[in-house]
């Protein structure tokens, strides 16, 4: 799944000293947490948008990055366990 794309190179790039995060809808937390954990990043910087995003608009795609953004922010400065 796409998920489980995001979560390896995600991973990858934190284990070669990039940091990264990754953006999926909520449908996907449970199964993003358990790719995480498989993995050995089971604090793998991640943040979530509402579901389902693939019937969206550009601007309500720009609408849901906009409420998602300091998240992203907050994230992204948040040592990983890579």
């Amino acid at each position: 799944s796409c998920t489980t794309c995001s979560v390896h190179d995600t991973a990858w790039f934190e284990t070669n000293g990039i940091p990264a995060i990754f953006i999926a809808s909520d449908e996907f937390e449970n199964a993003a947490q358990k790719q995480a954990e498989m993995l050995g990043f089971s604090q793998v910087r991640r943040v979530f948008v509402k579901h389902p995003i693939q019937d969206q608009t550009d601007d309500e795609m720009r609408d849901r990055a906009e409420l998602i953004f300091d998240e992203l922010i907050r994230e992204l400065l948040r040592p990983s366990n890579g």
